[in-house]
């Protein structure tokens, strides 16, 4: 099919769109897990930040 590399990565004519793809694909395989972890993390903080607001307002009401 491709007698040279340079050839495979021109792919025909189409490499700009191949690669564009292959990178966009890359790009949010790796963005994913991390803005996840990210969220997860400021959902717990905020969790937290309820809970000891409510145990404040417990003990002050006492």
């Amino acid at each position: 099919m491709w007698s040279s590399l340079a050839e495979f990565f021109a792919m025909g004519g189409y490499a700009l769109y191949v690669w564009s793809s292959f990178g966009v694909c890359a790009l949010v395989l790796i963005l994913e897990p991390l803005l996840v972890r990210a969220r997860f993390k400021a959902i717990v903080h905020r969790l937290k930040q309820e809970q000891l607001a409510e145990q404040f307002d417990k003990e002050i009401s006492n």
